[in-house]
């Protein structure tokens, strides 16, 4: 499984709407990829309905709860200095309950419960509805714990608040789990295995952000391309459905021209794709429809066919070139990104080559890029020698990080002179006279703010960039534009689109 970890997001406490009646405080932070920011959303909900309000104040919390994450040891290491925090807090607060969420929960659940005795609760991935019971188990003096992974939970009743929400922008969960066994990746044990969301339940759900004021989704999952609902159940148990399920299931493809259809005037967004599952009818309907992003995380980890074997990747060097190739051909003027790793055991120089001829020929807009850590739990920690030495492995990712840089600075180059359409999401770090939004490919633009305002799509002149931002001045509304509408409301979008049959 790929994880987009954006660095500056890391450890945000995170804020909803207060409540009326509502008398205990809640303070939860994330660590980890989108999944866990969005889970953590889900847990908000759940606790809101049980009389919690969130504060970013600590110290006046009854409830903290730390979202985690295992794909990185920086992020579980960052975790513990903060549950040792957490528990000197405690000693002026020993009201105040600790609980860990997510990934390293189910990994770590009897080191942080019964050997280190750090926290009141340990709750996995698919027991967030069970912490209610938990903390109940908690004020009663007994071992609060729920890691049990679930093959039907997606929670598709839940309603998530919007934490932090810039109110453009909404991330909506389809699947949970990955059945991708990467040598190098803990997510299959720590999530689960692949289940997909009632399609009708992501419509309604994206129906509700519409008419609230987004106008922007990313469809969330471990893997989005292998999306497949017949009815509920595991992926991998799709060969016994009847033939009725079978007939009538919803694919990724479906399921984003169904969206991209309903919602003509929103934007839509998705990730993250595994080049094993991407299928050129997702990229047929990316092309069909202007409100589909032209932008593509599609992770590949190594150049080196002899790698991605050890990796247990099921693609080939070719077979991921060749998905590139169809992909530009399709869609000429499309994004790519790249997760990629450096040093896994056994590379040697020539792979690593294969490495930097792959991204050379993919020309990748962004990069997630990292030396090899092991992970405890996986494959290629009971199985390969980490014996790669921290030295290669650091100069093989500065130079994958070099050749990145210079080919985003090229790829970015190609929007000056162009007008390219902008979705305004906040106003810019630098300066509070612009705003800041991304185009279709997922690029950052600047520009004057003029009259405009967050949520307007809005055609910009591109004059300069830089590696990873295009500076501009806004020219006019884009057609993407939907003004209020005489009686208050939001433009006009699909009639009744929670109403699509299946």
């Amino acid at each position: 499984m790929e994880k987009i970890i954006e660095e500056n997001k890391q450890g945000q406490s995170l804020v909803l709407e207060q409540k009326e009646g509502n008398s205990k405080k809640l303070f939860i932070e994330s660590y980890g990829c989108q999944m866990n920011f969005s889970d953590s959303e889900i847990v908000a909900s759940i606790l809101s309905g049980q009389g919690y309000n969130t504060t970013q104040n600590i110290e006046e919390a009854d409830l903290v709860l730390v979202n985690t994450c295992s794909i990185r040891d920086k992020a579980e290491q960052t975790v513990r200095k903060r549950l040792e925090q957490y528990n000197s807090i405690k000693k002026i607060n020993p009201g105040m309950k600790v609980g860990v969420l997510g990934c390293m929960a189910e990994r770590l659940k009897s080191q942080f419960l019964e050997e280190e005795k750090i926290v009141d609760l340990v709750v996995g991935p698919d027991a967030y509805k069970d912490i209610p019971n938990l903390l109940k188990e908690v004020e009663e003096g007994r071992e609060a714990i729920n890691v049990i992974l679930s093959k039907e939970e997606t929670y598709g009743d839940i309603a998530p608040v919007r934490l932090n929400s810039n109110g453009v922008t909404a991330f909506v969960s389809i699947t949970r789990g990955c059945d991708n066994m990467c040598t190098f990746c803990v997510v299959p044990f720590t999530r689960g295995r692949e289940r997909s969301r009632d399609p009708q339940s992501i419509m309604e759900e994206i129906a509700d952000l519409w008419n609230r004021g987004f106008k922007e989704v990313t469809l969330l999952g471990q893997n989005v391309d292998s999306y497949l609902w017949y009815g509920g159940g595991l992926k991998k148990d799709f060969e016994k459905a009847s033939e009725m399920q079978k007939a009538t299931a919803v694919d990724f493809a479906q399921l984003l021209n169904m969206v991209a259809a309903a919602f003509p005037k929103m934007r839509f967004r998705f990730s993250t794709s595994n080049p094993q599952d991407m299928h050129l009818e997702v990229i047929e309907v990316m092309a069909k429809h202007h409100n589909i992003c032209k932008y593509i995380h599609l992770p590949v980890q190594s150049g080196s066919t002899r790698i991605l074997k050890a990796m247990n990747r099921q693609h080939t060097r070719e077979e991921y070139m060749a998905l590139v190739d169809n992909i530009y051909r399709i869609i000429p003027d499309i994004s790519l990104s790249q997760d990629m790793i450096a040093g896994f055991p056994t590379e040697t120089e020539e792979d690593h080559r294969d490495t930097l001829s792959l991204m050379e020929h993919c020309k990748y807009d962004f990069g997630f890029m990292f030396a090899y850590s092991e992970r405890p739990g996986t494959l290629a920690a009971r199985k390969l020698e980490d014996d790669v030495p921290a030295e290669v492995k650091n100069r093989r990712l500065t130079e994958i990080i070099s050749l990145q840089q210079k080919m985003a600075l090229e790829r970015t180059q190609r929007f000056v002179g162009q007008v390219v359409e902008v979705l305004i999401e906040k106003e810019s770090k630098r300066s509070a006279a612009h705003w800041s939004g991304r185009n279709s490919q997922n690029t950052t633009v600047v520009f004057p703010k003029g009259t405009y305002k967050p949520g307007d799509f809005v055609n910009v002149l591109v004059s300069d960039c830089t590696s990873a931002t295009l500076i501009g001045e806004a020219v006019g509304y884009s057609e993407m534009h939907s003004p209020p509408t005489p009686g208050g409301g939001i433009g006009e979008v699909a009639s009744n689109p929670t109403t699509n049959t299946i």
